[in-house]
């Protein structure tokens, strides 16, 4: 598929998105709902309603990506987030996890050291 850097961040979109839209209408949710620059090289995830088809965004630097998934049968569990979150940022092991079909909030992570990404506070990272 595509690789992951160590810098590069994963955002979930909370809620539910309309998957027709494609590279432009994506691009515009990234920067206006996110508040996130679309061309900056991070991950953005969104997910239908139902949870049976996701999309992830990325710019590679010469072009923008969409990726589309549809799951056959079952749906992903979505993070629940509070009404006022506009995203959650996801490490790459959770994203992973999410697109494997593990339940996030059935997991918990081990108690290790973990550098903290510049400018991103502990609140806006979702524990699992």
């Amino acid at each position: 598929m595509f690789g992951l850097g160590a810098a590069t961040r994963v955002y979930l979109a909370p809620g539910a998105t309309d998957m027709r839209k494609g590279f432009d209408g994506l691009y515009g949710l990234v920067r206006d709902q996110l508040l996130c620059d679309p061309s900056s090289g991070h991950v953005f995830l969104f997910s239908n309603a139902q949870r049976n088809r996701l999309k992830i965004i990325f710019f590679d630097g010469t072009g923008l990506w969409v990726c589309a998934k549809r799951i056959e049968k079952g749906r992903v569990h979505w993070p629940a987030v509070d009404h006022e979150q506009r995203k959650v940022v996801l490490s790459h092991e959770e994203l992973t996890m999410l697109l494997g079909g593990i339940d996030l909030d059935q997991t918990r992570e081990r108690k290790w050291y973990r550098k903290p990404l510049a400018k991103e506070s502990s609140e806006s990272r979702m524990s699992a």
